[in-house]
């Protein structure tokens, strides 16, 4: 249920919803992330990797990871009393990209987390939104022992524009995923400023 305020002239008003993606590839801290900060108990569709897996999934440099999201998880956060954030986590693995499409819909922005010993893996869900025209920005998942890149670099090695915003980032803290989401709605509200500027 919706939370709700009242504009000056009394009437009740709802808060605007927006729906977030949280995307990348295998392991990189999706379902993490949706946990780490959503306000209600999260859903989650995690299910045990089996051997079932051997030679379709990619667990290069994620070789410990033993559970994996098979359709998508799902999260709130509420920014204040006029908005309010669902979260819908992407599965990694290619072979449920067909999900992507559907998690899409209706969509604002996404966020796409990315690993520095796999960064190779974010280039499909830049490209997915790049192609989409859906605004999104990079979130830099900082894991022990992974080479540390600057914003800059990681940047130039996904050669993204200018205007999309990228951050260092632990999935594993709610300050700091708060700050990517945040980040991510200031974007969306200066790409609309720009948009109404050219017209």
């Amino acid at each position: 249920m919706e939370s709700t305020n009242s504009d000056p002239s009394g009437m009740p008003q709802l808060a605007a919803s927006v729906k977030i993606l949280v995307a990348g590839g295998l392991g990189v801290g999706k379902t993490t992330m949706v946990s780490t900060i959503s306000e209600v108990p999260p859903l989650r569709t995690e299910e045990l990797i089996t051997e079932m897996s051997t030679g379709v999934d990619d667990l290069t440099g994620v070789e410990q990871k033993i559970t994996t999201t098979v359709a998508l998880d799902f999260g709130r956060l509420t920014i204040d009393r006029d908005l309010v954030l669902y979260l819908f986590g992407t599965p990694g693995q290619d072979r449920f990209w067909f999900l992507w499409e559907e998690l899409a819909r209706g969509a604002l922005g996404a966020v796409v987390l990315a690993d520095t010993r796999r960064l190779d893996d974010s280039f499909a869900a830049v490209d997915f939104f790049e192609r989409r025209r859906l605004p999104f920005m990079v979130g830099v998942n900082c894991f022990e022992g992974a080479p540390h890149y600057t914003v800059q670099e990681v940047r130039d090695a996904l050669d993204l524009d200018p205007v999309t915003p990228v951050m260092l980032c632990d999935v594993r803290d709610r300050g700091s995923c708060k700050t990517m989401l945040l980040t991510l709605v200031e974007h969306l509200i200066q790409r609309v400023l720009r948009a109404q500027a050219t017209t």
